[in-house]
C-alpha cells in the first residue's frame, strides 16, 4: 500500500488522505477534498496495520478502535490515525514535511520573532485541527536549537518534526512509545533538567495544571489547544477547573501567559495553495488585569487599541488579505 501513498503524495500538493474499506480513496488538496475511483478493501489496510505497528499496538487499535501514530517511508513522513467506521477500519493520513520552515516561510507575525528569546512562561498556539499549529511550533523550535543552549522536552501524540540537537538538546516523547500520557511525561519532564517544554496538546485539568506550573517556576512552556481566538483560550483554560480553583488558576495564567497566536488557513482566490491568517494576543499589563479580574469579554477591544504593540485581531488579518485580493471576501 505505500507504492499507491507515495505516488498519490509525490503527484499531488495534497495534505491528507483518506481510506475507508470498500470506499473510493481520497485525498485533500488545497483544503478541499478530491475522490478517486480506487477502492482500497479492509485486508489491505488491515496488513498495512500490521506491518507498521508492534503487536501491543495493534492489539491497542483493536481493543480502543482508534490509534495515532507516526510513519515514515522513503523519506515522505505522515501521521496516521487508525479507527473504526461501520465496523471497518479508516486511515486518515496527515503528509508531515520533514522541511522545518523559517518564520520567513509561515510569514509568522513579528512578535513571534522575540518568542525563542522568551527564559520563561506559558506561548500557545490555538486554532482548528489542520491549521498548521504543529508546523509554526517546530519553526519555534527550529530557532531555539539552532541559537540556544538548553534542553529542549517535546512530548507529542506522535512526534511529527523531528528535531536533530543543534545548539541545544532535543529529546523528544511520544505518548503511547515513550510516555503513558502527557500528564505524565510533564509530570516527569520536571525532573530532566528542561529549559524549554512543548506539550502538544493541553488537553485535560492535570496536564494544563502541569504545564501553568512549569510556566511559574522557570521553564518556557509552549502548548496547543483547538480553539478559534485568545478570549476563548483563557476561558476554556479556567473551566476546566472547579469554580472553587478558578481564581487561582485566573492569577496563575495572568502571571506566566506571554501570548496566544491563533491561526487559520483559508483557500487562495489568486494561486493555488491556502494562506494563513492570524491573530496574536501579547499579555501586557491590560490583558493581564483583565483574566486576573475575570473581565475576558473587554480582550478583544484591548487588542484593538493596542496594535501599535504588535497586536493583531484576526477579522482585521483577513480583511487585509481581502483587500490584497488573496482570499475571498465571502471569507472575511
Amino acid at each position: 500500500m505505500w507504492d499507491l501513498i507515495l505516488e498519490l503524495t509525490r503527484n499531488t500538493k495534497l495534505s491528507d488522505i483518506h481510506m475507508q474499506a470498500g470506499a473510493k480513496l481520497a485525498y485533500r488538496e488545497y483544503g478541499e477534498i478530491v475522490q478517486l475511483e480506487q477502492v482500497v478493501s479492509s485486508e489491505e489496510m488491515r496488513t498495512f496495520l500490521q506491518e507498521e505497528l508492534s503487536e501491543v499496538e495493534f492489539v491497542r487499535f483493536v481493543e480502543t478502535k482508534d490509534y495515532d501514530f507516526a510513519a515514515e517511508q522513503d523519506g515522505l513522513r505522515f501521521r496516521i490515525n487508525a479507527f473504526q467506521q461501520n465496523g471497518q477500519i479508516a486511515l486518515v493520513f496527515r503528509r508531515i514535511d520533514s522541511h522545518i520552515p523559517s518564520f520567513d516561510d509561515l510569514n509568522l507575525p513579528a512578535y513571534i520573532r522575540n518568542v525563542p528569546t522568551l527564559e520563561t512562561g506559558l506561548v500557545l498556539v490555538t486554532g482548528p485541527t489542520g491549521s498548521g499549529k504543529s508546523t509554526t511550533l517546530a519553526s519555534i523550535i527550529d530557532v531555539i536549537n539552532s541559537t540556544q543552549k538548553r534542553h529542549v522536552i517535546t512530548i507529542e501524540d506522535p512526534v511529527e518534526f523531528k528535531h536533530v540537537s543543534k545548539s541545544c538538546i532535543v529529546s523528544q516523547r511520544e505518548v503511547g512509545r515513550d510516555t503513558k500520557s502527557f500528564a505524565s511525561a510533564l509530570r516527569a519532564s520536571l525532573r530532566e533538567d528542561p529549559d524549554v517544554i512543548l506539550v502538544g496538546e493541553l488537553r485535560d485539568l492535570e496536564t494544563i495544571q502541569l504545564a501553568l506550573t512549569a510556566a511559574e517556576t522557570g521553564h518556557l512552556v509552549f502548548g496547543t489547544l483547538h480553539t478559534n481566538n485568545a478570549p476563548s483560550t483563557i476561558t476554556r483554560i479556567i473551566d476546566v477547573f472547579p469554580p472553587a480553583q478558578q481564581e487561582q488558576i485566573r492569577s496563575q495564567l495572568a502571571s506566566s501567559l506571554r501570548c496566544v497566536l491563533t491561526q487559520r488557513l483559508i483557500k487562495r482566490i489568486d494561486i493555488a495553495g491556502r494562506v494563513a491568517a492570524f491573530e496574536l494576543m501579547i499579555c501586557n499589563t491590560a490583558i493581564r488585569n483583565l483574566v486576573r479580574e475575570n473581565k475576558v469579554f473587554q480582550i478583544p477591544n484591548i487588542m484593538q487599541t493596542a496594535r501599535g504593540e504588535g497586536m493583531i485581531v484576526m477579522e482585521n488579518y483577513m480583511k487585509t488579505l481581502s483587500m490584497e485580493k488573496k482570499i475571498s471576501v465571502s471569507d472575511v
